[in-house]
């Protein structure tokens, strides 16, 4: 690929669709990366949360420049390394299977937590350090680069759009990560669906992680319909506990 070359078909009808659809893709596979970052980033002071989005992410897009140059070193990672019986183990699927398993052990801790109702008072538990949370987001945003950079070249051939691709997209996450975060942070009912949703996302990794593809668009479809359906259990709730609250006003008027 030719810098010159693709800057030059940059400016025409196709590859502006172009952009424009791969920008779009770069955000809809980018949102399990937002929601494990504002799980994860939950657990530090609330003064401190912000901060270590916005790095974490930061480090996301800058980590994903970095691959976008280096396409034929990820082409690469799907050679075998060696062979387990007619199995080839490639560098690929190192990475994800890592990757799922690290998030399958993260999301039940999670779980766990929630279900059991543990807090850090309770466990007694010494809190995460800012550090050790960024590095978790790293570790994370590695996973999920390779998926978004795989992609970006299977669709794309212009170096350039790929990553004006991912520097919209990264943009557009670092500015609603924030309400994202605070969102699942203020509703306990969607931080466990949104748990849900990693778990999942980390059992798709380990199944590629042996070559059995599974298309993703279930189960994005499956966690917004059950998105929704949590949406409006929320708003039969707070009309409930709001004529609840007017009924016993009413009450004490007429004592």
């Amino acid at each position: 690929m030719h810098l010159a070359q693709d800057f030059n078909e940059l400016f025409t009808v196709a590859s502006l669709i172009s952009l424009l659809t791969l920008s779009v893709l770069e955000i809809v596979l980018g949102i399990d990366n937002i929601i494990f970052i504002s799980i994860i980033a939950g657990k530090l002071p609330k003064v401190e949360q912000g901060k270590a989005r916005a790095i974490g992410l930061v480090l996301a897009l800058v980590m994903r420049v970095i691959l976008l140059f280096s396409i034929s070193w990820i082409v690469g990672l799907k050679d075998a390394l060696f062979h387990i019986s007619d199995f080839g183990v490639t560098g690929r699927d190192i990475i994800l299977f890592s990757g799922g398993v690290f998030l399958l052990y993260k999301t039940t801790m999670e779980l766990h937590n929630k279900v059991m109702g543990y807090d850090e008072d309770t466990m007694k538990v010494k809190r995460t350090s800012f550090k050790a949370i960024v590095m978790q987001i790293v570790l994370v945003d590695i996973v999920f680069s390779f998926d978004s950079i795989l992609t970006a070249v299977g669709l794309v051939s212009n170096l350039l759009i790929m990553v004006m691709a991912v520097i919209i997209a990264m943009i557009i996450m670092i500015v609603f990560s924030g309400r994202v975060s605070d969102f699942i942070n203020d509703n306990p009912t969607i931080k466990v669906l949104a748990l849900s949703f990693l778990l999942m996302i980390g059992a798709v990794l380990i199944l590629e992680s042996f070559h059995e593809h599974v298309d993703k668009k279930f189960i994005y479809i499956s966690i917004a319909f059950s998105l929704f359906v949590e949406m409006m259990n929320i708003r039969m709730r707070r009309k409930y506990e709001k004529r609840k609250g007017d009924t016993n006003n009413d009450r004490r008027d007429i004592i």
